[in-house]
């Protein structure tokens, strides 16, 4: 077998408008005139013949609060689960356990049971987890 021989893997290019010989010259495959024969040609498929566009029309809703405040959240249950008796828990220590991800403000809340005595370090605890830590005989400590 010969290199010439070879399937073609890859196919050239289509090399248009470089002259009429190629089958691709005058027009380059473009028609005749018009706007999508043009360099730069053809609207965005959002474009409506000059009507007033549907973004437009459509009346915003509702109000995003720019103060938002957004938690990665963590039940109680969840520690009871991932967390040996006597570990001290903050945000390097979820992240490591798979509990939450990326650098986030963390609340703890209270849903499920806590009998193992940890040491708790969050930006928010609800009522009910405080509750549920200290029970356990834990300490909480808020962040910021």
């Amino acid at each position: 077998m010969e290199l010439y021989e070879l399937p073609r893997i890859v196919k050239d290019r289509k090399r248009v408008g470089r002259g009429d010989g190629s089958g691709w010259g005058t027009t380059a495959g473009k028609g005749n005139k018009g706007e999508k024969a043009r360099s730069g040609g053809a609207k965005p498929a959002y474009f409506e013949g000059g009507q007033t566009p549907i973004y437009r029309r459509l009346p915003k809703r509702g109000f995003k609060n720019p103060f938002r405040v957004e938690y990665a959240v963590v039940n109680v249950g969840r520690l009871n689960e991932v967390c040996n008796d006597g570990d001290v828990v903050d945000i390097n220590y979820m992240i490591e356990k798979g509990l939450v991800n990326g650098n986030r403000l963390v609340k703890i809340l209270g849903e499920g049971e806590l009998n193992k005595k940890l040491t708790v370090i969050a930006d928010a605890f609800s009522k009910s987890a405080k509750e549920k830590i200290e029970k356990a005989g834990g300490s909480i400590e808020v962040l910021g």
